[in-house]
């Protein structure tokens, strides 16, 4: 029973009594009454029972709300920090990128120039190879022709020669 319906009861049995006349009194059945205040001393205690449990039960759970929210905020922290470590990391990172990539473009396009300066100077000697090759070449076939038209001329002398010799028939 709470204690809300006793309170009612108690009430009825006031209204229901008769008054005095002449006065404010009233004259009220002591057995309901007693019988009443009786059930009320073992109800009130029983809800101050329940309602202490309900407020430590209140703070317990009030006490983890604010324990939940401290290690809520702290994570919220913890990341918030770490998000910013892994931008500040990132952004080292990408300039550490940017620098690398310029010095390696700078490097490609000198390694380039060395290679052209290098290449100009091997098709130059080659072309000097190239050229004392064609000279050989062509003092040989000058030297062939040469030795060509000598003999040549020496065949025709030879026959020449022989055509003055008398035959002997």
């Amino acid at each position: 029973m709470d204690i809300q319906h006793l309170v009612d009861r108690l009430e009825q049995v006031l209204n229901d009594s008769s008054r005095v006349p002449l006065s404010s009194y009233l004259m009220v059945d002591g057995d309901k009454i007693f019988g009443v205040v009786d059930q009320m001393r073992v109800t009130v205690p029983e809800e101050v029972k329940r309602a202490s449990r309900i407020e430590g039960e209140k703070e317990r759970i009030l006490a983890q709300a604010h324990e939940e929210a401290d290690r809520i905020r702290s994570l919220a922290k913890q990341e918030a920090s770490e998000l910013v470590n892994r931008e500040v990391i990132t952004s080292a990172a990408q300039q550490r990128a940017d620098h690398i990539l310029e010095r390696a473009r700078r490097d490609a396009i000198v390694i380039r120039q060395d290679a052209d300066v290098y290449v100009m100077e091997v098709l130059a000697n080659l072309e000097e190879d190239l050229l004392r090759s064609v000279a050989v070449v062509r003092n040989g076939l000058h030297k062939l022709q040469a030795d060509q038209a000598a003999v040549l001329a020496e065949e025709e002398q030879v026959e020449g020669a022989g055509s003055k010799i008398p035959s002997g028939d």
